[in-house]
């Protein structure tokens, strides 16, 4: 689980290190993202992030041949997107990942321990 969080800390991957000041449209977000490259060896490729307007978040990926689906919120501060996910058991885990950037298709982040995330978006 804990790839999923630093592919996710989520997720999170651009192009060059985000400006302090800089503000992340989170609108861009909403939708649905693909994992298709992360440095992170653990990371589920294929994993699939969606974002709704009203701040929720649902990650399905698949784990030893069983689809695993987690929900939780998200929120997004200048170039900060903190994720809050609820796993079985009743158990939170929360993780801030910096938005390095993002379009309208592609979505990049890295994590606390520097590994980049990239995802695209879904039509």
């Amino acid at each position: 689980m804990k790839g999923i969080l630093a592919a996710f800390a989520v997720a999170v991957v651009f192009i060059g290190p985000a400006a302090a000041d800089d503000k992340v449209d989170a609108a861009k977000l909403v939708g649905k993202w693909e994992l298709t490259k992360s440095s992170d060896e653990n990371a589920p490729k294929g994993a699939m992030v969606e974002f709704t307007k009203d701040n929720k978040v649902t990650i399905t990926f698949n784990a030893n041949g069983k689809e695993v689906k987690l929900d939780g919120t998200y929120k997004v501060d200048g170039d900060k997107l903190t994720v809050k996910l609820s796993f079985p058991g009743g158990k939170d885990n929360e993780d801030t990942d910096t938005v390095k950037s993002l379009t309208d298709d592609k979505l990049v982040l890295i994590d606390k321990e520097k590994k980049e995330n990239e995802f695209t978006k879904k039509k």
